[in-house]
């Protein structure tokens, strides 16, 4: 990654604590930690019973009777609160952190939290569409970070914000740098 944000110069205006944003960190790390502690077949388990899979949610697939605990249209909500490992988890909040403090600002917390949800909706179905065979699950909140980053940019591209160049040069850059520099990326990366 070529730029990684750590923190933005803009204040909130409207509300003084995020608390939306801060909740759904909580509760993606309490429901990592609770995936962890399932050893590895439960990590598939919880995966293939709370993630997208494509071929369960658009085509004629089923899952074994162990693993339906869902009905496929829930899974457009859970996958995003499960993640593959560590990184992935602090990737997609620290994106989640810096930028989400004042899309909820701007929209309000209860707002906010809808306009999360359903860009990871979106996200969701727009990955299931495009993969209409795959029998794979999506897991990761990174459509809704990139909904809020969405946005972000549409609210704020000149925004300052500190970011890491290359990983290592710290730099006060505007917004819209940043998140261009992202995008290209961010379509590559699986959730």
């Amino acid at each position: 990654m070529v730029f990684l944000p750590l923190k933005d110069d803009n204040p909130l205006k409207f509300i003084w604590f995020q608390f939306t944003t801060v909740t759904l960190i909580a509760i993606n790390v309490i429901v990592f930690i609770w995936q962890s502690s399932l050893g590895e077949q439960g990590l598939v388990s919880i995966a293939m019973s709370a993630g997208v899979i494509p071929q369960l949610l658009l085509g004629e697939a089923k899952l074994p009777a162990e693993l339906a605990a869902l009905p496929p249209w829930v899974t457009l909500v859970t996958y995003m609160f499960l993640h593959g490992d560590w990184w992935h988890l602090i990737g997609n909040m620290l994106f989640l952190w810096v930028f989400g403090d004042n899309v909820e600002d701007a929209m309000g917390p209860f707002r906010f939290l809808i306009f999360y949800l359903l860009t990871g909706v979106v996200a969701g179905l727009a990955h299931a569409y495009a993969n209409l065979g795959s029998e794979a699950p999506l897991i990761g909140a990174s459509g809704a970070p990139a909904g809020v980053i969405g946005a972000y940019i549409m609210l704020y591209p000149r925004v300052k914000m500190w970011s890491l160049v290359l990983m290592r040069i710290p730099l006060k850059l505007p917004a819209y740098w940043v998140i261009g520099a992202w995008m290209p990326r961010s379509s590559s990366l699986s959730s």
